[in-house]
């Protein structure tokens, strides 16, 4: 006699009702269930192609619509030959403009070029994913990781008037040209600026462990020692190679480009950004529609790393002179615009749902912030401008951790991970 399996109920009048089930499928819908919550439906986006070569030699054959600047153009304009239908030179990262690209780009047009960095690649981004286009970007300096992601930045309207950064999941482009002598040519402040993009890791893993330690990790982000170890490993090595790249040496070009790759496809694997971005991204992304327009992407960034270095309670010092090095200029984001941003911050986490992160305990009147923003030379003068007073908690203690501590330890606080995740770091080799 088959064994049967039931669950009894009692509907309203305490009348029992018994339902017969197959034990088998049960279990395996149940592990279906718990499989899909512990792994949730993801792509895995890949890298673009990457290929090295002279502009000069380049033979495209398809009808193009280009996306440039004029100061990049008439630079490089002259070693490319292609078959342009239409060109454009957006100079913002605005949402509707790119939108607009993207309704009227004409029917011929093949491919989609942007030669160059900044609002055009993220406006090429946008237009090609729409049309269904390949999209092929000719970098004029490694300034950042842009030309290797999956999404497009854009500046949007937010209840009508007020503008925010977001991203926009547009899958990376088909190709990424890279002449050497063009990268070598680049302005000394943006040539190597993308170093960055692989030194912000050293930060985002301090905000990820940090935010381990609290719970605050949503599964699909449980922090996870092997990638932590991983990005440490390229933080690391970008600190080594910054004085290199600096100089504009090719070998130590060749290694930031390495590197920005490899973080890159960590961050797609993994179906997220904590490896690389924590709390100094989240303020370059407020400050984007705050700051001087004309700020590069390192520019804005760069200073954010020293002062969330500071706010964990560490010394940033290296990370100072690694971008330095590097030719990234610290001085280039106002004091003023990110002191008023941070007297914001709760209004700005709201909005802008960020991941968990210091930022979230972060208190804007407390000594802590004031003594990180005196190390990130982010301080405001005494005797210049000057905020409304408020009264002053007392300063709030940060334990140290160290860059090593964040990438290498499993956090404290219960976090659900993989047994396996629990691993020692990843030896060399």
């Amino acid at each position: 006699m088959q064994k049967r399996n039931c669950i009894c109920s009692l509907d309203s009048g305490a009348k029992p009702h018994y339902t017969y089930y197959n034990a088998a499928l049960f279990k395996r819908d149940l592990n279906t269930v718990l499989h899909e919550m512990e792994n949730p439906a993801m792509s895995v986006w890949p890298l673009p192609r990457i290929t090295f070569q002279e502009l000069s030699s380049i033979e495209e054959k398809r009808p193009v619509a280009l996306l440039t600047t004029n100061d990049v153009w008439s630079v490089l304009g002259s070693q490319l030959a292609l078959p342009v239908v239409i060109q454009a030179e957006p100079e913002r990262y605005n949402r509707d403009l790119f939108d607009y690209l993207a309704d009227h780009l004409p029917t011929s047009v093949q491919a989609v070029y942007a030669v160059g960095r900044g609002a055009p690649v993220e406006a090429a981004k946008v237009v090609a994913s729409r049309n269904h286009r390949p999209l092929v970007i000719i970098p004029s300096a490694l300034d950042s990781d842009k030309m290797l992601t999956p999404f497009a930045e854009v500046v949007e309207e937010q209840n009508g008037s007020q503008k925010r950064l977001v991203r926009v999941e547009t899958g990376p482009a088909a190709e990424v040209i890279v002449d050497w002598d063009v990268i070598q040519a680049a302005p000394h402040e943006l040539r190597g600026a993308g170093i960055v993009d692989v030194l912000s890791i050293v930060t985002g893993l301090l905000d990820w462990r940090f935010a381990a330690q609290k719970g605050k990790n949503p599964i699909e982000q449980r922090f996870t020692p092997w990638a932590a170890s991983v990005a440490a490993g390229l933080a690391s090595q970008a600190i080594k190679s910054a004085a290199a790249i600096g100089q504009g040496q090719l070998d130590a070009l060749q290694t930031l480009l390495d590197l920005l790759m490899i973080v890159v496809q960590l961050n797609n694997q993994l179906g997220h950004q904590r490896a690389q971005e924590g709390c100094e991204h989240y303020l370059g992304q407020i400050l984007a529609v705050r700051a001087d327009p004309k700020l590069s992407h390192a520019e804005m960034i760069a200073p954010c790393i020293l002062f969330v270095s500071a706010l964990h309670g560490q010394d940033p010092a290296a990370l100072r002179d690694a971008m330095q090095n590097a030719g990234v200029r610290l001085d280039q984001l106002r004091a003023t615009d990110v002191r008023l941003t941070l007297d914001e911050l709760p209004n700005y986490i709201g909005e802008y749902n960020f991941p968990y992160s210091m930022l979230n305990e972060t208190d804007p009147a407390s000594e802590t912030v004031t003594q990180a923003l005196e190390t990130a030379g982010l301080a405001i003068e005494d005797y210049t401008w000057q905020l409304p007073d408020e009264p002053e908690p007392p300063a709030e203690s940060t334990a140290e951790i160290t860059p090593a501590e964040a990438a290498a330890s499993t956090p404290s606080a219960p976090e659900s991970t993989n047994p396996n995740d629990s691993t020692a770091p990843m030896p060399n080799g």
